[in-house]
């Protein structure tokens, strides 16, 4: 099994605050998690692995069973003829990608994650925004709320952008090392340059 879904929401909901998944169940938070880590996979231009590779699973196991990673829903209650002292199970999310992802590839889609979190904001301000007069709009503040968000978004989206263009700039070498991937570039256009002169 390679990457779960969950290391990815895990890195995305550290660099959010949104007091609506403290209200939402637990069912409805990972629906929601997982939707938008879906759509932020083709936002991910040039990935070395394919993203388009996973699977969802959501299972019920005995609590004991579960693993590092698993998300858990909910708890699937005893029945009154069941003893006390039996462990329950868990209703768990372990959705993963078949293949291992590394941290930056974990934080590129975390971004892109965010993205579509902050598009969500937007859109919803959007929309109050277009029920309220000019005059109206400006009392609530909404509009300063709208601005700020605006910027954040350009700021995500810019960010976003970036860790893709380092990540296709550099590589790991045989030592362990990160290291400019240049040469290839170079090898690339310079070596045919001389073939053709």
């Amino acid at each position: 099994m390679g990457t779960q879904f969950t290391d990815i929401y895990n890195r995305f909901l550290g660099k959010i605050t949104d007091d609506m998944y403290m209200e939402l169940t637990p069912e409805d938070t990972m629906r929601d998690l997982r939707s938008l880590l879906i759509d932020a996979i083709p936002g991910f231009e040039f990935p070395r692995k394919i993203l388009d590779d996973f699977s969802i699973e959501t299972l019920v196991v005995r609590e004991d069973l579960v693993e590092e990673g698993d998300f858990i829903i909910g708890v699937v209650w005893n029945t009154p003829e069941e003893e006390d002292d039996t462990i329950p199970d868990v209703y768990i999310e372990r959705s993963h990608f078949n293949v291992d992802l590394t941290s930056e590839e974990i934080n590129i889609l975390a971004l892109l994650m965010m993205c579509g979190w902050l598009q969500r904001q937007v859109t919803s301000i959007e929309n109050t925004r277009m029920k309220y007069s000019g005059s109206d709009f400006k009392m609530t503040s909404q509009a300063n709320h709208l601005a700020k968000l605006l910027n954040l978004l350009s700021e995500c989206q810019r960010q976003s952008f970036h860790m893709q263009r380092l990540y296709k700039r550099r590589r790991i070498n045989s030592d362990g090392y990160i290291e400019s991937n240049w040469d290839v570039l170079r090898n690339g256009i310079f070596g045919d340059y001389e073939v053709r002169h």
